[in-house]
């Protein structure tokens, strides 16, 4: 692993055309990034990781080895973790959480809707999750009769293992409300290591699962939701599996759930069993 020659004949090999059509072609039929020629450096980067961990000297082997069984039942998840993207913050497009503190928990409690089930549909590192755990809980607090659940999912095992753990630098909690920081985040011990983890009464709110949007049936821990957040992830798929992800999740909401999609986000001329509320907020119908 350590040898020089073999470290710089790795970074001297290179992806061609072809094998990057073979691997782009299986990502989009099995996960739904759509990878155009122009990724092909960037791919190529990604995955040099990889070759130099398995020791492999050429794309041509991993990608034998990717498309073997044994790949397909282990490497698979390791390529995908390379090749998603996972770019996400604690209170992002907080227009989204100011909506359900002011307008949609107070709707929900006049309806008696005290039994709340909430999905991330796209987890990442947790940061979404843990956001709509000290939204929640902050209402709580107001209205002790609320109850929920938070399910996180994501396509990537090295994020949900991140996002399970807690974990954080204390640079990425810097959006978060100071008084919500000291409530929901303790110090490390370690003063030098400079990072916090959320507090055991949130993370006991929260579970995650593994899960690819592109599955056909979404086998999930909570069988139905009354709010569901896929924000920023469309954006890699193409219309038309955006609207086959939209509608498989639309049939996990209740009736009257609703649905937040990311501020870049599209529904326009999709058929959806859904109202639009808001920019990017949608109610199911009945």
């Amino acid at each position: 692993m350590n040898d020089p020659n073999f470290i710089l004949n790795i970074y001297k090999t290179s992806l061609s055309d072809s094998e990057f059509t073979k691997l782009s072609k299986f990502i989009y039929d099995n996960y739904g990034i759509k990878l155009p020629l122009a990724k092909k450096t960037m791919l190529q980067s990604r995955l040099l990781k990889r070759l130099r961990t398995l020791k492999m000297s050429s794309f041509g082997e991993y990608i034998n080895y990717l498309f073997s069984s044994e790949g397909l039942q282990n490497e698979v998840l390791y390529m995908i973790d390379e090749v998603s993207t996972n770019k996400t913050d604690f209170f992002r497009e907080n227009a989204h959480f100011e909506f359900m503190t002011n307008e949609l928990l107070p709707l929900f409690m006049k309806s008696n809707m005290n039994s709340l089930n909430v999905w991330s549909s796209a987890a990442s590192s947790g940061e979404e999750v843990y956001t709509l755990a000290m939204v929640l809980s902050e209402f709580k607090d107001r209205n002790p009769l609320l109850n929920f659940n938070i399910l996180g999912t994501d396509i990537s095992k090295t994020m949900l293992s991140k996002a399970i753990t807690a974990i954080y630098s204390e640079n990425a909690i810097v959006p978060i409300p100071m008084h919500l920081k000291k409530k929901y985040f303790l110090r490390s011990k370690d003063r030098d290591a400079k990072t916090v983890r959320v507090v055991q009464s949130l993370r006991d709110k929260t579970s995650f699962q593994l899960l690819n949007l592109m599955n056909k049936n979404y086998e999930t821990k909570i069988p139905s939701f009354d709010i569901i957040f896929c924000r920023n992830v469309l954006i890699y798929f193409d219309r038309e599996t955006q609207e086959k992800v939209l509608n498989r999740l639309i049939d996990k909401l209740k009736p009257n759930g609703f649905l937040f999609l990311g501020h870049s986000e599209s529904v326009t001329n999709m058929k959806l069993n859904v109202k639009q509320v808001k920019p990017t907020i949608f109610m199911k119908a009945h």
